[in-house]
């Protein structure tokens, strides 16, 4: 069993890092393998609505999106970190997951998903909310926690004495962990045809 935790933050051993490597530590505590990807300071194109992923099964702009989206099958949970810009998830995080779920998603379907943000104070719960809906629309159950997926700091040490923040990162582990275990080897819902409908006639 093993856990992909995406880090979008363009420093690779910052805030939002240290976020995730707690939950990395307390997964390993549960016998789950966990494996942190930084998506890097590259510029990441967002989706130009193209539609070849539906044609060829990938993305047409091929990235570091492509290169994840062919490791994906290798996990059995995801954890999506990002830093709080404006109140929102960073901007090259977007892009990463507008391409990966919708190019890929089906091979993230009913794996657990959940997302973590860091802040320095304020925008956590609306970033968070965005990126939660990346999971609910791609039939993934959602992590809970103890509290929203959220710590606070504007560097590593002061982020690591957010003690409720950091409990929240540990028992969001334990969840997924829990989740995991409870659902391997259990059979999928068998899926209807996809209806799709618009508000116009």
């Amino acid at each position: 069993m093993k856990v992909l935790l995406v880090n979008g933050s363009p420093h690779k051993s910052g805030c939002t890092y240290t976020a995730l490597a707690e939950i990395s530590s307390q997964l390993e505590k549960n016998g789950i393998e966990s494996e942190i990807y930084h998506i890097g300071t590259t510029a990441i194109s967002g989706c130009i609505a193209c539609g070849t992923c539906h044609k060829t099964g990938k993305c047409s702009i091929d990235d570091s999106v492509n290169a994840l989206a062919a490791r994906l099958d290798e996990f059995d949970g995801f954890v999506f970190g990002s830093p709080v810009y404006y109140a929102a998830p960073n901007g090259a995080l977007i892009s990463f997951m507008d391409r990966l779920f919708y190019s890929a998603g089906s091979k993230m379907h009913n794996k657990p998903g959940c997302a973590v943000v860091s802040c320095r104070r304020g925008g956590a719960s609306a970033a968070f909310d965005c990126l939660n809906k990346y999971f609910t629309i791609s039939n993934m159950p959602v992590v809970p926690s103890q509290y929203w997926n959220q710590v606070h700091g504007s560097c590593p040490e002061d982020v690591k004495k957010d003690l409720e923040g950091m409990q929240t990162m540990r028992t969001l582990a334990d969840n997924l962990a829990w989740l995991i275990k409870c659902t391997k080897g259990v059979k999928t819902p068998e899926r209807e045809a996809k209806v799709r409908t618009n508000f116009i006639q």
